[in-house]
């Protein structure tokens, strides 16, 4: 009896450590992938600190008028790696801006799927720098 219960209670304490981990890394409740969204427009702010880089712009709406919209990036440990600094997206700097809007009814986000220069020169795609193909 004393051995099931060990294994039961084992079992459920990896439930317990586990779920929180594999819900953390989860885009799916958060953003919606059947949801797709392009923008453009001007950033505000770069926000470059954990758990997430957060990166805010301002996106003219039908009436010309500025509307923020939230753009949630990798963990800056993640985006160090490939070459971002803090100082890699300025403020002022026009950027376009494709991937999965927020679910979250009322709100202006989305998860950065790709990322491009406002003359098309990628900027940030599936998390990665790309390198200037212009040359």
């Amino acid at each position: 009896m004393n051995r099931q219960v060990l294994i039961a209670s084992g079992l459920a304490l990896m439930v317990l450590i586990g779920a929180p981990v594999i819900a953390h890394h989860a885009s799916a409740p958060f953003y919606d992938p059947e949801d797709r969204v392009e923008i453009s427009g001007t950033i505000t702010r770069f926000v470059f600190r954990n758990p997430h880089a957060f990166l805010f712009l301002d996106v003219p709406d039908e009436g010309g008028n500025a509307v923020e919209w939230q753009v949630e990036l990798g963990a800056p440990v993640s985006l160090r790696r490939v070459g971002w600094t803090p100082e890699t997206l300025a403020v002022g700097m026009n950027v376009n801006v494709a991937g999965n809007r927020s679910r979250a009814e009322g709100t202006n986000g989305l998860c950065c799927v790709r990322m491009t220069r406002e003359d098309g020169r990628p900027v940030l795609e599936g998390g990665r720098v790309r390198e200037d193909d212009s040359n």
